[in-house]
């Protein structure tokens, strides 16, 4: 037998003796070389196109979006006076939908000799509003028409806000006079802001006629 037989002999003896030795490694090199070879952008298309073509995932787009553009409710800022039997007197910045009752916290709440039992405190703040509160056993007149009012409920062209004007400025309307007046600061006090200009016939003694005499004299905001 020649050298170059010979030389066989050994390397298949050798190879058949440690085989399993190399198989792992064998293994490992051919996996490392498939993956190199694979291109690294295909995966990511093929995700990219399931998911434009996936309609939950377009919903869910919709209803962020949705979400997004969903615009918040402004809320206008006012200014209140508050003035009598509070810790803190002054003048606050509130909200348009603030109750008295925070306008009344803002200012430190009551004296301990409050009489609160004339204010609602369920009313909606408008701008400008004067509040006053009363000591115990301070007179008041009827109606307590001195406790909620404006200094501006009055416009250059002569309407009068029912919201906030105060009983002189209610008996300049035509057909209203003192007991009108009255009993339309105490339903106000009571019932909160007029909404509207034929709420005023909810006052008794105005009705559908006298209301036609006086609605051009008069607004609710």
């Amino acid at each position: 037998m020649d050298a170059k037989g010979r030389v066989n002999i050994l390397f298949l003896s050798f190879v058949s003796d440690n085989w399993r030795k190399f198989l792992f490694p064998v293994i490992a090199i051919a996996v490392i070389i498939v993956f190199l070879l694979i291109p690294r952008g295909q995966g990511d298309n093929k995700h990219v196109a399931a998911n434009e073509q996936n309609p939950f995932l377009e919903l869910i787009d919709e209803v962020i979006e949705e979400e997004v553009n969903d615009e918040v409710p402004l809320q206008v800022g006012i200014v209140v006076d508050v003035k009598g039997a509070v810790r803190h007197p002054g003048v606050y910045s509130m909200l348009d939908n603030d109750r008295l009752i925070d306008a009344i916290n803002a200012a430190g709440g009551y004296l301990p000799n409050a009489d609160s039992r004339m204010l609602n405190h369920a009313i909606r703040l408008t701008d400008e509003l004067l509040i006053y509160v009363p000591l115990e056993g301070e007179e008041l007149p009827e109606g307590g028409s001195d406790l909620l009012s404006s200094s501006s409920s009055e416009s250059d062209d002569g309407v009068v806000n029912i919201n906030t004007a105060d009983e002189t400025e209610l008996m300049t309307i035509s057909g209203i006079g003192p007991a009108k007046a009255g009993a339309i600061i105490q339903h106000r006090n009571e019932q909160g802001p007029f909404t509207s200009l034929e709420s005023i016939m909810e006052i008794s003694g105005i009705g559908q006629k006298t209301f036609e005499k006086l609605e051009h004299q008069i607004k609710v905001k």
